[in-house]
């Protein structure tokens, strides 16, 4: 799997999440095995360039692997502007957001809503891709609702305009992550460009995995919210489709070592408040995958600002499990 110059080591990638995909994480699933793991969404706007938010998003400083930073907007001069600039911080792929189904992202005619003007998806395209001198690739849906599927139309612009690797998540803006993502188009889209292909929805089981490589003939396959407290599930992936066998399933061990990890790379990165805060929502998924914390402790290290408190918390809390449990789609719906 090539995307321009940069092979990836494995088929596996970790899908852009705003709020989630940062830098301690995107590592850590790199740890795990992912062969390319995408930033959060990163404002194209020049305003919020300096913002320390943005900057965040777009840090890549001792990240592991190759880096690839998704910019966000509508204004085809603004994105080649703003690639260029991520270009010169360190960004070694840039990838364009015509994904995202946020209502407010949508709102602006970003995102999915961008499929619905195919012209102005030529002219971002062939802006970004002339501005920079390293890989564009692209995301998208299958298009705007199940009546104006056209990831087919949107794929062929994008190789005309010189895309390096095309991602399709199976479901269109108005599916938003609403019922059972769709491998149909995904599989006409490979077989109607040749530029590599990257499926992406619902791939939450090492079989699911296999399924849908094979399906879809996609060349990759990227993994989203399975992937949120789960960062070994590359690790049990990858042995999958070498072996068609399961690894061996992660012990409590190994997945209080991961958290422990997680925590302390947030802190430093985010500092100690903030730090404590978006690690709220990774250790709820966590715990969730073991079968969830009782509300009284779950409540305890929700409503600390320590970091020295919550790291005590959570190695306490990991005394209540004897075992992970397994992960089946009744643990982990709430994600689908």
């Amino acid at each position: 799997m090539k995307i321009g110059s940069y092979t990836l080591k494995n088929k596996l990638v970790l899908a852009p999440m705003a709020g989630i995909t940062d830098r301690p994480f995107r590592n850590l699933c790199k740890q795990f095995g992912a062969g390319l793991a995408v930033s959060e969404m990163v404002a194209s706007n020049p305003s919020l360039r300096k913002h320390k938010r943005t900057l965040l998003k777009a840090n890549h400083s001792g990240e592991i692997g190759i880096r690839s930073v998704q910019i966000l907007g509508t204004n085809p001069e603004q994105l080649a502007d703003a690639a260029l600039y991520n270009e010169q911080r360190g960004a070694q792929i840039i990838d364009i957001n015509m994904g995202c189904p946020a209502k407010k992202v949508c709102s602006v005619a970003a995102g999915s809503a961008l499929l619905r003007d195919e012209d102005l998806v030529k002219n971002i395209l062939d802006s970004v891709v002339q501005a920079v001198s390293i890989p564009v690739s692209l995301k998208i849906r299958t298009g705007w609702d199940k009546h104006s599927r056209n990831a087919v139309k949107i794929a062929q612009i994008a190789e005309q305009s010189g895309i390096a690797a095309l991602t399709v998540h199976g479901r269109t803006r108005a599916c938003a992550f609403k019922g059972e993502a769709e491998y149909d188009t995904i599989k006409q889209v490979k077989q109607a460009v040749t530029i590599p292909v990257i499926a992406n929805g619902d791939i939450n089981s090492v079989e699911k995995a296999r399924y849908v490589l094979s399906y879809t003939g996609a060349d990759a396959i990227m993994i989203g919210r399975a992937a949120q407290g789960r960062p070994w599930f590359f690790q049990e992936i990858q042995h999958f489709l070498q072996t068609g066998e399961h690894a061996i399933q992660a012990d409590l061990s190994m997945i209080k070592n991961t958290l422990q990890q997680h925590l302390e790379e947030l802190y430093l990165f985010y500092g100690s408040l903030n730090g404590v805060r978006i690690a709220r929502k990774h250790i709820g998924w966590y715990f969730d995958y073991l079968g969830s914390l009782p509300p009284a402790i779950k409540s305890k290290i929700y409503q600390t600002d320590s970091p020295e408190i919550q790291l005590s918390l959570v190695n306490s809390a990991f005394d209540l499990f004897d075992k992970p449990m397994p992960y089946t789609h009744a643990n982990a719906a709430f994600r689908y």
